[in-house]
């Protein structure tokens, strides 16, 4: 039976702008091309699964403008099979980011504008719910200010819609943003309580825990990524917390079994951009988790698809079939996955 999965939350215009080097502040650096791409967790992670997986029904949940870039998201999610029904059109501008990314080495700096996503709320979703589905994801955390807002007794807005979600049968999975703003710890860990999975990068789980990720050096704390996983345990999250940084995925399940799984290594030139890394990660685990791979699996796909993504410099070109990508794991080589616990 094919697996319904709705990915919920931000849906963004990117404009890319590529530059030779970052400039100092008030400097001028020149842009060498722009180009126009769909960003956000609802066109990344949601093009990126039906790229892996064409017969996954994918329907993408949340709000642009009447305005030239919702038409061309809307166009863009059509043509990649989602299915927008589901999708709202709002009196506010479509939300956009300027992506300016550095050439030789992919680096990418977000100006956002918030636009319609700040009007995406609980009430939108709920219909959705009623359809029913075999999961429900929602990101980013951290850039929806109806579903991050106070609720007295689920903690955040997110959490109720999420225990709703729970009570009909969903499965439920969320992710963050790397934003610079807001109180991550009192807005994230209330929804952790109604998650399956939780699935974040190293700067946002550290912000949440409280815990770094990395010590003195810069190098990865594999006890202290383990402990902030553990932190998510005991916030509630039910099945599985995944964390995902450049150098490595880790994954603790409910059973207490931790693993950490280097990243692929890539021959130089091989990445062209890393704009949608993180989301490819994301739409790599969400395939896994639906189709009952181990965890040791889950983490080697999910990282595979994430290099899949960065042999292009917009968020979703680079992403390949389930076949390709599991070729693409062979192709490279990685050091042997680390039991943590």
């Amino acid at each position: 039976m094919k697996k319904i999965i709705v990915v919920a939350g931000t849906i963004l215009a990117d404009v890319v702008k590529v530059v030779e080097t970052y400039p100092e502040k008030g400097m001028l650096a020149p842009i060498s091309s722009i180009t126009q791409a769909v960003g956000g967790c609802v066109p990344n992670t949601g093009i990126d699964l039906k790229k892996i997986d064409p017969e996954l029904t994918v329907r993408a949940a949340g709000r642009v403008g009447h305005d030239d870039y919702g038409n061309f998201i809307a166009d863009e999610l059509k043509h990649a099979g989602l299915d927008i029904s589901c999708m709202i059109r709002s009196t506010a501008r479509t939300s956009f980011s300027d992506v300016v990314s550095v050439r030789e080495t992919g680096e990418r700096t977000f100006f956002h504008y918030e636009g319609a996503n700040a009007e995406f709320c609980e009430a939108d979703l709920l219909p959705i719910l009623e359809q029913g589905c075999d999961l429900l994801h929602v990101g980013y955390i951290m850039l929806l200010p109806e579903l991050d807002a106070k609720d007295k007794e689920h903690g955040t807005m997110l959490a109720k819609l999420l225990k709703q979600a729970r009570e009909r049968g969903i499965k439920t999975s969320v992710d963050c943003v790397s934003s610079t703003n807001g109180d991550f710890k009192s807005t994230v860990s209330p929804a952790l309580k109604y998650c399956n999975y939780a699935i974040l990068n190293e700067i946002e789980s550290a912000a949440v825990s409280g815990i770094p990720a990395r010590d003195e050096n810069g190098e990865l704390s594999d006890k202290n990524v383990l402990d902030t996983m553990k932190y998510f345990m005991q916030c509630g999250v039910s099945d599985k917390v995944i964390i995902h940084a450049p150098e490595a995925g880790y994954l603790l399940d409910k059973t207490g079994y931790a693993l950490k799984m280097p990243s692929l290594s890539l021959p130089k030139g091989f990445i062209k951009g890393t704009v949608g890394a993180g989301d490819a990660f994301c739409a790599g685990c969400l395939y896994a988790l639906t189709s009952g791979l181990s965890g040791e699996e889950t983490l080697k796909f999910a990282a595979a698809a994430a290099a899949s993504s960065l042999s292009k410099r917009d968020a979703v070109s680079g992403m390949g079939n389930k076949v390709e990508i599991l070729a693409l794991d062979r192709c490279f080589r990685r050091h042997q996955g680390v039991k943590l616990c």
